[in-house]
């Protein structure tokens, strides 16, 4: 077969095919009685990422080079590190919020990679001189990878926001400084013992006390499960309404994996800029020139050391790290595509408008 023609077939069908899954993703977010739908879902995203990984296949077997050399290349790595990832994040959490929050992405992202370049910027080129490394591969790759799992993290920490309004509520997550799971208030009872008041202010527990309490009635205190009572509002806070028991859980599942998702995609960044560094210097002579592309690397692995650094030293988890993780999404395009579009510089791939 010829391998143009079958590069061609999988790029339109991988849109096509991420296009229904965004779908069916939102209309299982819609319609949660239909369990399929996040099978179907699942489905769509594993079909994607094997039609994805076969077109850079057949792409680096015609051009006889790893395919990351040109933009259109690095865009559907991308969306195939993004459906990894997804997939990853989704068998983790069990959640089909994830799909409604990453399927889109991937999809526009095929979208613009097949639709809006022009069919030059699409033709694979003989590498120039300074690409021809097996730097390529090591460096390029990891950084697309670490860009996927970022970027992913940053989404589900947008879900996040939009599940709980925004709220600052309070989470046992995965944190693991002062300010984490350790001071919320979390007290084992007995099945006979009387529950009293908690000391906690509603606010913080979004209008929700929790105690974990014995599931079996003789007391024995073997089994553990968690009952939510609510509180009684203070009259001198005013608060907005509490979130209901099924969407604080999907709260602290989307939480949680955002924070392990981020976790995975910080080590892949910092080893790309060490290896880029490496590859800088065989090439031209210097570990760093601050280019463009090397500083907002930089600021992008500034941003997302503070995001772990508040987590893991702070305790912070909620509203707080979600904010920050938000605008780290906005850090990552701008260091990957902005600047290679508009800046002029030894990473850009030129303005094509």
């Amino acid at each position: 077969m010829n391998l143009v023609v079958l590069q061609n077939w999988l790029d339109n069908a991988s849109f096509a095919i991420l296009f229904l899954t965004m779908l069916v993703y939102w209309g299982g977010a819609a319609f949660p009685n239909l369990p399929y739908l996040a099978a179907l879902g699942t489905a769509g995203m594993a079909i994607a990422n094997l039609g994805i990984a076969t077109l850079l296949g057949a792409r680096w077997i015609e051009a006889g080079y790893f395919p990351l050399s040109n933009l259109y290349e690095s865009l559907f790595f991308l969306t195939w590190g993004i459906t990894a990832v997804h997939l990853i994040a989704e068998n983790s959490s069990r959640s089909r919020l994830v799909g409604v929050a990453t399927a889109p992405v991937a999809m526009a992202i095929t979208a613009f990679a097949t639709m809006t370049l022009p069919s030059q910027m699409q033709a694979s080129e003989p590498l120039v001189p300074a690409l021809k490394s097996n730097w390529l591969m090591m460096h390029v790759s990891v950084m697309m990878l670490s860009y996927s799992a970022l970027m992913v993290g940053s989404l589900l920490a947008i879900a996040f926001l939009i599940v709980t309004r925004g709220q600052n509520i309070q989470l046992q997550g995965s944190s693991v400084g002062t300010g984490g799971y350790r001071s919320n208030g979390y007290r084992l009872h007995k099945a006979t013992e009387l529950i009293s008041q908690p000391s906690a202010p509603a606010v913080e527990n979004n209008g929700f006390a929790r105690f974990e309490t014995s599931s079996n009635g003789n007391g024995n205190g073997n089994t553990a499960v968690l009952n939510l009572v609510t509180t009684p509002e203070s009259p001198a806070v005013v608060s907005a309404e509490p979130l209901s028991p099924q969407r604080l859980s999907l709260a602290e599942t989307l939480d949680n994996i955002s924070y392990r998702i981020i976790g995975l995609g910080f080590p892949l960044l910092t080893i790309g800029i060490i290896a880029g560094g490496v590859w800088a210097n065989e090439a031209w002579g210097s570990y760093w020139s601050w280019d463009p592309k090397e500083t907002w690397a930089l600021i992008t692995w500034l941003v997302f050391a503070a995001y772990l650094h508040a987590r893991i030293t702070r305790g912070w988890q909620g509203r707080r790290p979600a904010i920050l993780a938000s605008a780290g999404l906005l850090v990552v395009w701008v260091c990957y595509l902005g600047v290679n579009l508009l800046g002029k510089g030894l990473h850009s791939y030129g303005w094509f408008f």
